[in-house]
């Protein structure tokens, strides 16, 4: 199923990607790998892959709200704008959201949207 809006709540070690509509919720987890070696700069190549992995997750989704703790979006946000530029357009938002439920993430979603697609005058296709 192809859905327009998808919410990703992350931090440093794991996504949820949820892509809906009206009445679809599709659930995807993606999980950092945890093998550190003592190689400089292992964390930040682990990282990379974790995000590169939530990058691949996100392929295909016209618009995206990125939330979860400050230095998670900060983080991701400067990876995407650097290694990801054509994701880059089709992140539309990035909300510090703290531990929500998938029904509070979707439902905070939905309003986002809902407000987004009204101040861009394109009609939402939830």
């Amino acid at each position: 199923m192809s859905l327009f809006h998808a919410v990703v709540w992350l931090d440093h070690h794991t996504a949820q990607v949820l892509q809906f509509d009206a009445d679809h919720v599709e659930t995807h987890k993606v999980r950092s790998s945890s093998r550190h070696t003592r190689t400089h700069g292992s964390g930040v190549r682990t990282e990379h892959e974790f995000f590169a992995d939530v990058c691949t997750a996100l392929t295909g989704i016209q618009e995206v709200l990125v939330t979860g703790s400050n230095t998670a979006l900060a983080d991701f946000r400067h990876y995407v704008d650097k290694h990801r530029p054509a994701l880059a357009k089709h992140i539309v938002g990035c909300e510090p959201v703290d531990h929500p439920s998938e029904n509070q993430l979707v439902a905070y979603a939905r309003q986002f949207f809902l407000k987004y697609d009204r101040m861009n005058g394109t009609p939402t296709p939830m």
